[in-house]
């Protein structure tokens, strides 16, 4: 434990679960777009951040963390006008999603080439974050960690591709876990692979030409 889970994080706002955490929810969907500015958001509020999230801020710490802003960033403020200004078509659903935790959001993101992705999680309290989906597929992750996720087919040996490339090329890495999710057999799947150190950029792109890996992303630690 470190003095920032007893006193909460540098932020703007009022409530470190309502706001900085949803800033750190939304900066994990500006890192699955790779910083792009999306075309189009759909971001939906369950539980309690759509019962009081309007008030504690939430619609705009998200927003702000989607275009990259960190939680003590004084554009949370403006983060709506922003938006805006960017030509991002938004908009924000308040409806319960089954089975969650009271502070989840999800996010789903059109960009402007057409591709389009989601990202689901919830602010768990202190600042903290869990993230559950990707693209609708369970994973397990919470910011603290650098994270690889890697998109991929189920074929056999795709994991030992992608850890035996890590093992003899990146041994200066450590993976401190790894959390596996596939549509069905044979179907999409990705891996959740978080490791302790930052790895090098040329990592991603080493993982991306491998057989039957379909993408690759690195989540640096938030």
């Amino acid at each position: 434990m470190n003095v920032f889970d007893i006193i909460g994080p540098i932020m703007i706002g009022p409530s470190s679960s309502h706001t900085a955490g949803a800033v750190r929810l939304g900066r994990v969907a500006n890192k699955l777009m790779d910083g792009q500015t999306p075309a189009r958001l759909d971001i939906t509020l369950s539980g309690s951040f759509a019962r009081t999230g309007r008030g504690h801020g939430t619609d705009r710490a998200l927003l702000a963390g989607i275009m990259g802003y960190h939680s003590y960033s004084e554009e949370i403020r403006d983060a709506l006008a922003i938006a805006s200004g960017r030509g991002i078509d938004y908009r924000f659903i308040r409806r319960d999603i089954p089975d969650t935790h009271p502070n989840t959001a999800r996010v789903e993101y059109v960009l402007p080439n057409g591709e389009r992705g989601s990202v689901q999680g919830a602010s768990i309290g202190g600042g903290n974050i869990r993230v559950d989906l990707v693209n609708d597929m369970k994973v397990d992750f919470n910011g603290d960690s650098h994270t690889l996720l890697v998109m991929h087919l189920d074929r056999p040996g795709v994991i030992a591709s992608v850890t035996n490339l890590m093992r003899w090329e990146y041994s200066e890495l450590n993976i401190c876990n790894f959390h596996l999710s596939r549509e069905r057999k044979g179907g999409n799947a990705i891996m959740t692979i978080e490791v302790d150190s930052r790895p090098p950029d040329s990592l991603i792109a080493d993982i991306r030409r491998l057989e039957n890996v379909t993408n690759a992303l690195l989540i640096r630690r938030l």
